[in-house]
């Protein structure tokens, strides 16, 4: 078969469709055409910001479409929720460049997904190697340090891993639906005094709130320029600067609004806080939130007690609520496996990258189920 590789320095270069075609039945939202492109759209994800896109395409000889791999230079390692700025400052100490590198991932979204799309019905282990090798070719040819895949399903992090790629393994706390048929059939599940306690954080949360659900059409601009004050909010207070632009939340808006579920609270009438959430196939994904006003417990309300209420009306098995939060277990979400993979062209570099792989692994694994063993909430 023949087989041709090519590089995108935009999205829009691919088109809606032709991208959409591998992407939409993975079921996963942040790999559509509609969140990518809004990203560099809204000027959130461009070179200025440190994000050049080099998006790979795989066609045959036809011209069809086989296989696609979102894909960018990066100037820095921000935005990326895999910590590798420990291996850039003792490279660059050592006289090496690790900046510019390339990255495989959804822009300043922790969140696991495919990395490696493959046309339905194709090739899979072809399509992924030849992807992988491209990617690979374009490291050489743009001289880059490394090569990073952050957050891929265990498939494409497997087949990352064939081709010589060093695996890394991270954790991340995930609520899994058990067939629950109400958040009281979750409650039930828990110990008493774990059920009494998210009653009560509850009930302080909502006292003298609305709290609602906003997704279509109920997401206008004055929804979003809330929504934007809260997340600059957090963002100026935790994070120094955030990422998206304004422009950004009213593009995926519009091109992905039954996708998006905002859950606001609001006193008196007045929004004060807000948890935006997108709706994959499987599972919901919590990703910014923010507040102009403390309520004791309206986090938890907001991300955690109202994502499991939406999760269990619609069906979904799971919630991801996004990075870090060990908090977040005495709310039901687990320990959950999440993974990276990264090729270093110095061996000077690799090496002692491996063997620090080598022994993070299984810290991780061994951290996972302490963590689960001793704070679990779950009846046993």
């Amino acid at each position: 078969m023949s087989l041709a590789l090519q590089v995108h320095v935009g999205i829009d270069t691919v088109g809606r469709d032709a991208w959409n075609a591998l992407a939409g039945p993975t079921g996963d939202p942040f790999v559509r055409y509609e969140f990518l492109h809004a990203c560099e759209a809204s000027r959130s994800a461009v070179r200025q910001t440190g994000w050049t896109a080099q998006h790979l395409t795989l066609s045959d000889g036809n011209g069809r479409l086989l296989g696609a791999m979102p894909l960018y230079l990066k100037w820095h390692s921000q935005g990326e929720y895999v910590f590798d700025q420990a291996w850039a400052d003792a490279y660059m100490r050592a006289g090496g460049r690790y900046y510019p590198k390339l990255l495989s991932a959804v822009p300043f979204t922790p969140v696991t997904g495919p990395r490696l799309l493959v046309a339905p019905g194709g090739d899979g282990q072809l399509v992924r190697s030849a992807l992988i090798q491209g990617a690979l070719q374009l490291a050489g040819s743009l001289h880059v340090s490394s090569l990073h895949v952050t957050f891929p399903t265990e498939t494409d992090w497997q087949a990352l891993g064939a081709h010589d790629l060093l695996l890394r393994q991270d954790q991340q706390f995930h609520w899994e639906n058990r067939g629950y048929g109400s958040f009281d059939d979750f409650l039930a599940a828990l110990s008493s005094s774990r059920r009494k306690t998210i009653r009560r954080e509850r009930r302080e949360a909502q006292t003298g709130l609305d709290v609602r659900v906003l997704s279509g059409s109920d997401l206008t601009e004055a929804v979003w320029d809330s929504f934007f004050a809260f997340y600059m909010d957090t963002g100026d207070r935790k994070w120094g600067r955030p990422y998206l632009t304004r422009p950004f939340f009213s593009q995926i808006g519009e091109t992905m609004a039954e996708r998006i579920a905002l859950m606001m609270a609001y006193r008196d009438g007045r929004p004060i806080a807000g948890a935006l959430n997108l709706i994959g196939d499987e599972a919901l994904y919590g990703r910014q939130w923010g507040c102009i006003e403390d309520v004791p417990f309206l986090h938890f309300e907001l991300c955690y007690y109202q994502a499991i209420d939406f999760a269990i009306a619609r069906g979904l098995k799971r919630v991801e609520a996004g990075a870090q939060g060990e908090h977040k277990i005495a709310r039901g979400y687990l320990p959950t496996r999440v993974r990276s993979a990264h090729w270093i062209a110095d061996p000077a570099l690799r090496s002692p990258v491996a063997r620090y792989l080598g022994q993070e692994r299984p810290a991780v694994e061994a951290e996972m189920a302490a963590l689960a063993a001793e704070y679990s909430p779950y009846r046993s």
